[in-house]
C-alpha cells in the first residue's frame, strides 16, 4: 500500500515530482488515470495526473476529488498537491477540492520554489531565472496564461480558504522563529500558508519546521519540499544508488526516438541542436495534416511511418520526430473555427497523431528501440496512452524536470523514456538526454527489446 498520494494537474509534473522522490529514495510511480493505479507494484508514493490543468473550474474540482478518493483506498495517509513551476492552471480551485476531502484540521503549506530549475519565491514574489513570473513567457500561455507575480495575489483570487505568508527574512531567523511564524499564521485562521524559499535549504528548513509542529499537512509544491516532507516522515526507505554515466562503451548501440511536440521557443534551440548531430536522423511531421482528423491525419500517420521504417538501422541512431522546426507556424485557434473543431482539439489531435506514429514505428520492429524521449506534457501522455502503457515507474531525472523511468503496463513495459518540459533546459538538453537513454540501456539493460 502506498503512503504518499500526489495529485498532478498533468503528466509532466507527475513526473517530475516523482523523481525527486525517486532519487530520495522512495519508490514512485505516476499514473495517468485513476482506473490505472490498480496496476501499482507496491510502490510507497503513487502520484495521480488528473490532466486538469486546462479544464474549467467545476470539472477539475470533481477530478481532483475523485484522484483523491482513490489515492485513500490506495492507502495514502499523506498528501500533495503537485503545482506547476511557473504557477499555471487553476491552482487555488484544485486545492480547496483537496482540502475538501482531507481531515478538517488540514494546513496546506504552499511553498511554490524549485530552486534547482531557478524558480524562487521572494517577498511572495516569482521569480523565473530572477525575472517575475508575470513577465516571462508564460503570460502568454495558449491555455493557461499567468498574469500575476505575487502569488498571495494570485491564489487569493482562486481559492476561498484564507491565506498567509511567511516572508524570507523569518526563514533566515531561524527555526525558531520560523515555527512560531507559522503557529502564528495559522492561529489567525490560514488555511493555507505559502512561504518563500530561494534555496533549497530554505525548503528544507520549512518541511523540518512543519514536521515538527506535527501538524496534519497537506503540501502544494513542484516536488522539493513534498520530497523534504518525505524525508522528514521517514519514507525514505531505501538506498538509491548513482548510475555510472561515464561508461561510454557502445553507447550507440540501437536507436533513440524522439519525439518534439512542444512548440516553445526552448524546445526548438533544442531540436535544432539535437538534429545536428550526425547520428540523428530529422523526420519532419506536418502539424496541420495531424489536426484533420478526418480527412489527412491518418496519411500524414502512414506516410511518416513509412517514410521511417524505409531507414536503415545504421543510419537512425537517434530519429527525431518534430512538428516545430519545418513548415509553417499556424495559428491553431484560427484551425479550430475552419474545422469546426472545440478550443484545444488542434493540439489534442497534433500530439494524437504523433503517438499513432510512434505505436506504428514500434510494432513494426524495424528498430532496436533503446528508448523515447518526449518534450511536452500533452505529448508524453498521448505517445504513452497509445502504447498502451498505464504509468510510469520513476528512477532520475537528467536535469531537473527532465525525468527518466520506465513504462509501468501495456506492450512495451520496462520501456525505458524521458518526459520534458516544453519550458525547460539549456541548448544541448536534448542531447543530453537522448545520450542519457543510451547509457541507461547500456548500464542497466533496462530497455524493452521489443522482441527484436
Amino acid at each position: 500500500m502506498c503512503k504518499i498520494g500526489i495529485v498532478a494537474d498533468d503528466l509532466t509534473g507527475a513526473t517530475t515530482v516523482g523523481v525527486l522522490l525517486a532519487k530520495a529514495g522512495v519508490s514512485t510511480a505516476a499514473f495517468f488515470e485513476e482506473k490505472d493505479i490498480t496496476e501499482d507494484r507496491g510502490h510507497h508514493a503513487v502520484v495521480l495526473s488528473t490532466d486538469s490543468r486546462a479544464l474549467p473550474k467545476m470539472e477539475a474540482q470533481e477530478k481532483v476529488k475523485s484522484a483523491v478518493r482513490s489515492l485513500k483506498e490506495k492507502g495514502a495517509t499523506y498528501f500533495s498537491k503537485r503545482i506547476d513551476t511557473t504557477l499555471r492552471g487553476g491552482i487555488g480551485a484544485e486545492v480547496d477540492a483537496m482540502l475538501d476531502e482531507l481531515a478538517p484540521n488540514t494546513i496546506a503549506v504552499m511553498v511554490p520554489s524549485m530552486p534547482q530549475s531557478n524558480r524562487i519565491l521572494v517577498g511572495g514574489y516569482s521569480l523565473i531565472d530572477g525575472v517575475p513570473l508575470s513577465t516571462t513567457p508564460v503570460a502568454n500561455d495558449v491555455r493557461t496564461p499567468v498574469t500575476e507575480s505575487h502569488i498571495p495575489t494570485l491564489m487569493a483570487e482562486q481559492t476561498e480558504r484564507k491565506i498567509g505568508l511567511i516572508p524570507l527574512q523569518v526563514i533566515l531567523s531561524g527555526k525558531d522563529a520560523l515555527s512560531q511564524h507559522l503557529q502564528k499564521e495559522k492561529n489567525n485562521g490560514a488555511k493555507i500558508i505559502i512561504a518563500d524559499a530561494v534555496t533549497i535549504e530554505d525548503v528544507e528548513s520549512i518541511a523540518k519546521a512543519v514536521h515538527e509542529l506535527k501538524w496534519n499537512v497537506m503540501a502544494i509544491d513542484p516536488g522539493p519540499f513534498t520530497e523534504k516532507l518525505a524525508v522528514c516522515n521517514g519514507f525514505a526507505f531505501e538506498e538509491n544508488k548513482p548510475v555510472n554515466k561515464d561508461n561510454r562503451t557502445n553507447i550507440y548501440n540501437g536507436t533513440v526516438l524522439t519525439v518534439a511536440g512542444s512548440a516553445s521557443s526552448v524546445t526548438k534551440t533544442q531540436m535544432k541542436t539535437l538534429s545536428n548531430k550526425e547520428w540523428v536522423t530529422l523526420i519532419p511531421v506536418s502539424a496541420e495534416q495531424l489536426i484533420d482528423r478526418i480527412n489527412t491525419a491518418s496519411l500524414e500517420v502512414k506516410r511518416t511511418s513509412k517514410k521511417i521504417n524505409s531507414l536503415k538501422r545504421k543510419q537512425a541512431k537517434a530519429i527525431l520526430l518534430e512538428t516545430c522546426l519545418s513548415g509553417k507556424r499556424l495559428d491553431l485557434s484560427e484551425k479550430e473555427k475552419e474545422l469546426g473543431l472545440l478550443q484545444g482539439d488542434a493540439a489534442n489531435n497534433i500530439n494524437r497523431g504523433l503517438g499513432e506514429i510512434v505505436n506504428e514505428i514500434l510494432n513494426n520492429e524495424t528498430f532496436d528501440i533503446k528508448g523515447i524521449y518526449m518534450t511536452g506534457g500533452d505529448t508524453m501522455a498521448h505517445i504513452l496512452r497509445a502504447l498502451g502503457a498505464k504509468g510510469i515507474e520513476l528512477v532520475d531525472y537528467v536535469i531537473p524536470q527532465a525525468d527518466l523511468g520506465r513504462i509501468i503496463g501495456g506492450k512495451y513495459d520496462g520501456l525505458t523514456i524521458v518526459g520534458k518540459g516544453g519550458l525547460t533546459g539549456t541548448t544541448d538538453t536534448a542531447v543530453s538526454i537522448v545520450e542519457r537513454i543510451f547509457q541507461e540501456s547500456t548500464n542497466l539493460g533496462s530497455s524493452k527489446a521489443l522482441n527484436l
